[in-house]
């Protein structure tokens, strides 16, 4: 737990000092969402990039 609350802390002391709740609360955010897809590639739940090329040609050709 002290672990979290110091990374916490370090996010916050690394934002510029005009930052708002909202900013802090989105970088926040995003290190969850960063860290819980790390977690999950971690247990090999990912998918292989060959698959992503394949899903993201349908998007960019038309």
């Amino acid at each position: 737990m002290a672990k979290i609350k110091q990374t916490v802390i370090q996010i916050i002391k690394s934002l510029p000092e005009d930052v708002t709740i909202d900013d802090i609360m989105a970088e926040l955010y995003f290190k969850l969402q960063v860290d819980a897809g790390l977690k999950e590639l971690d247990e090999g739940k990912g998918i292989p990039h060959e698959q992503i090329e394949k899903r993201m040609s349908k998007w960019l050709t038309k």
